[in-house]
Parts: C-alpha cells; structure tokens; sequence
C-alpha cells in the first residue's frame, strides 16, 4: 500500500530538516520526501498544521503482561501508545512470572505481534526473579530479541552481583538499566524525606537512597565498561553524579519522567491522594527544576513515561497500602510540549532527540530517520491543540494519573508504524 502525507511541518534533527514537505510512503518505508509529491494510487492525507517526526518511544513502560493484566495488558498498553503518540515502548520484565528467561521474551513479542499497536521492545531481568542473587537467562534473552537488562522495581542491592550483571550484558552489547535503591535507606519509605515527610506524618525515602546506588553503579561502569543506563533521576545531587561521569567519558545515561519534572511533593495534600504515590516519590521544587535543566542541556537522554497502572481498587486504599505509580503514556507528549516545547526551555529538535532518537540508540534499534528507505515510523502532532486530561479519554485500562483535569496544550492525531496508521485523527485504529 502507497500512503501520501503531505503539508506537514516535517522536523528531523538527524538529517537538518525542518520545512513543510510532503512524504511518500510504500511496502512500510519512506520512498521519497519532497515537495509537491505525486502518487498514481494509494492513500493520501493532508497535514496542514500539523508537525511531523521520527515516531516517538518510550523505554521504560509496563505492559503487565504476564500476570497482571488487571491492570494493564499488552493490547490496552499499547493502544494506549499509539493514543499517546508512540510507535514503540520497551516492557519492563517485573511480571508475574518475570521475563528473566528466552520464554519470556518469545511471549512477550509474540502476543505483541498478534495485538499490538505499537512495536515492543522486551527488557529482560538482570536476577532470576528480580532477586538480586542469580543470573538471568541473558544470553538465551538476547538470542531472542531481548534489548536491554533490568531488575527494575528493585535495585540490586549486592555490588558483587551487579558487577556480574554488568560484565555479561557487556558481552552481548546490551545496556543494564537501573533502578537505583539502597533497601537500607530507604526501607519502607512512601514520600520524599523532609518537609513532605514531616508534614504527612509518614516514612521518608531519602533522595541518598537514590543517590548511592547512582554513584556505586557509575563505579561499577568505570570498572566492567558495560553501557550503565539510570532510570527516573529524581534528584538534583544524582543528576550531577550523571553529569559529572558524561563528562568522564564513562557510558552513562539517563532518564526523566514528566511527573517529576512537573510535580513535586507538595502535590501530596492532607488528602493522601496515592494517584501522587510513586517510585521513586516527587522529590522537592528544586529537584524538579534541576531535572528540566537537565534536559535542556542535554545531561538528560530520555524522557520517559514509567507507565505503571493500577486497578481503581488498589489505588483506592490507604496511603501507605496503595501500590506505587502512575500511568503516562496518553499525557506525556502533551505535557512535555505544554511545559517544555512551548515554554522555550527546549525546541522540537530536542524533544525528538529526547523521545524518538535516544530511546532508539539505547534499544539497538535501527535509526528512523525522515529520508528515503527508512522505515515509517511517524507521530503526527497538532502544536495548537488545547485539552484537558480526562480519564474518560484513555485507552488504558487505569486511570492512576496525577495529571487528572491538567490542561495541556499540544497533542499527537496520528500515528504511523511501519507506514501503517495506529490512531488517525486522535482515534486508535482497531
């Protein structure tokens, strides 16, 4: 099938473009782009208005899938991809079974391939059972299309063991993603320690028990050489420690979500609302402010969304009982054009950069490029689309955002995978 786009504002920092043209699309890749296209047969749509880019991707998302599907399955999760505007995700392993071997992996891809809206990428456990005492299956993993290491949910508390970790993924070119939580300092904290902590009359989670296991890690990077990604830097203290090993040379990267760029623990009211509870907790103004600063100079590698849904009635309980986390893939986009894009602080080059390119990079998978023979793999995004968050509008099956009655500006209308469209005119296609 030939598809035609045409009268978009296309913006691709890999190849400098920037400029309304039109995109002809055939068999899944970019045949040509150019101005004032033509095509004998096919699909044709106008995009005036609209801004083009590579398809947007998310590394660090929960499908649920197996075992959890209550919550979230990889058909709602990735519909609710596509609805956000991303034409991939990669799926954390802390499933029920966790994916810590090839069989896990082959699932996971297998019932993406049959019911997905959005491509899949399958991270596989660090630990047997994310237990931090024995290797995964990894070479079995990687054999079988797994793209990257991680125990995320829990961080490998045994530095012997994690230089295990870090020495085999090496081997197979894989980059270990890491949740960085010292257990001891942490223990059973639920919101950041200081002033949220005191006020809430709760246990605090120290941004140090954050911190050291950043700084043990980028150790452990210097030591085996294996590519050291930090999930969801929440700190400002751990954001330098990140900076400082960029600056060292070392192969270290990160990631930020948007509610901790725009939330902060004063969010958390005598209400206890646990749509505010996760992990790890919204840290203070200042942490949030280093974080955006992060990424507009280009500290920051991704953003990421950390999509965890929850069913209603395990957020609906106590604070302290409540699971942590909160859904982001429908409303991330929108709010990293409405506070970021649209504010200044960082310009569409950037955003592709942080959300297509990067992720990318970091999977192993190949470059989508806007230029002949690339694969086709758009987001298309009205700059000027005003909405209000509503969970009437997801397409996931939770509604645990904190982001509830945001209004936002900027939001994806269509997306594109393998030339193929996924939602068109802000609808999923089914």
């Amino acid at each position: 099938m030939a598809l035609m786009l045409k009268n978009a504002r296309v913006i691709d920092p890999q190849v400098g473009l920037d400029e309304v043209c039109d995109i002809l699309v055939r068999d899944g890749r970019i045949v040509e782009v150019g101005h004032n296209l033509t095509m004998e047969k096919g699909v044709e749509r106008d995009l005036s208005g609209k801004v083009l880019v590579p398809g947007l991707v998310d590394i660090h998302v929960h499908l649920r899938e197996p075992g959890g599907e209550q919550k979230e399955d990889i058909s709602s999760g990735t519909r609710a991809a596509a609805h956000g505007g991303f034409t991939a995700v990669c799926a954390m392993p802390n499933t029920a079974p966790v994916i810590d071997n090839a069989m896990g992996v082959e699932y996971v891809k297998a019932v993406a391939a049959a019911k997905g809206k959005a491509r899949v990428y399958v991270a596989g456990a660090c630990s047997q059972g994310l237990k931090g005492e024995t290797l995964s299956e990894m070479g079995d993993m990687v054999a079988h299309g797994a793209s990257a290491f991680t125990d995320d949910g829990k961080g490998i508390q045994d530095a012997g063991m994690m230089r295990r970790v870090m020495d085999y993924a090496s081997q197979f070119n894989r980059v270990v993603m890491v949740h960085a939580q010292d257990n001891g300092l942490v223990g059973d904290g639920q919101v950041n320690e200081g002033v949220a902590s005191t006020r809430l009359g709760m246990l605090g989670w120290p941004a140090e028990g954050e911190e050291i296991e950043i700084a043990r890690d980028i150790a452990l990077c210097r030591l085996t050489g294996c590519p050291l990604h930090i999930q969801h830097v929440t700190t400002a203290r751990g954001l330098d420690l990140v900076r400082a090993a960029k600056a060292e040379g070392l192969p270290v990267t990160c990631e930020v979500t948007p509610h901790h760029m725009f939330l902060t623990e004063d969010a958390i009211t005598d209400e206890y609302q646990t749509c505010f509870k996760v992990n790890p907790p919204l840290r203070t103004a200042e942490d949030a402010a280093a974080l955006v600063a992060g990424v507009a100079d280009g500290t920051v590698d991704c953003i990421v969304t950390d999509h965890a849904p929850h069913t209603d009635w395990e957020k609906d309980r106590e604070f302290e009982l409540a699971p942590f986390g909160m859904t982001g893939l429908e409303t991330s986009l929108g709010l990293v054009l409405t506070h970021l894009v649209n504010e200044g602080v960082i310009d569409f080059n950037r955003m592709v950069e942080l959300m297509a390119v990067n992720p990318r990079r970091l999977m192993r998978d190949e470059p989508v490029k806007i230029e002949s023979g690339c694969v086709a793999d758009f987001t298309v995004i009205d700059p000027k689309a005003s909405w209000t968050v509503e969970p009437g509008d997801f397409y996931s099956r939770a509604n645990n955002s904190g982001f509830i009655g945001a209004r936002l500006k900027g939001r994806a209308t269509d997306t594109y995978v393998g030339g193929y469209a996924t939602m068109e005119d802000g609808v999923v296609v089914e």
